[in-house]
């Protein structure tokens, strides 16, 4: 019987479980906005990971991602290790912050298609009448 996931999808699920609290709990900069991990991918041989985040609420302005990516990105070293202490791995990957702009596509997209159908409803109505 095939595995359903591979030991890096695990690894990297773990990771984004791990990651979450540490981040929430550990890292202390008050310029850090609300912060949520949408996947993480590990490489095959597990030494990079490639950890995609949004930012949430008023902060999701390109400085604001941008600073954020900076602060999370400095604070690598200190997750490493504390990842490192939560995890049972001979190796804990280099951890590599991206930003994932789907959340904030997803959002436009959907106001797009709901204004589109908001506009066909009005002219059929305009023609009913």
């Amino acid at each position: 019987m095939a595995k359903e996931f591979s030991r890096t999808q695990r690894i990297g699920d773990q990771m984004q479980r791990e990651l979450a609290q540490l981040i929430q709990r550990e890292v202390k900069d008050p310029r850090l906005g609300l912060i949520t991990i949408t996947a993480v991918e590990v490489s095959r041989d597990l030494s990079h990971a490639k950890i995609f985040i949004t930012v949430m609420g008023k902060d999701d302005d390109e400085d604001a991602v941008k600073g954020n990516l900076r602060i999370l990105n400095d604070a690598g070293g200190f997750l490493r290790m504390q990842l490192g202490k939560a995890m049972k791995l001979r190796t804990v990957p280099q951890l590599h912050f991206n930003y994932d702009a789907s959340v904030r596509r997803g959002v436009e997209l959907t106001s797009l298609i709901e204004r589109a159908v908001a506009e066909d409803r009005k002219h059929s109505d305009d023609l009913g009448e």
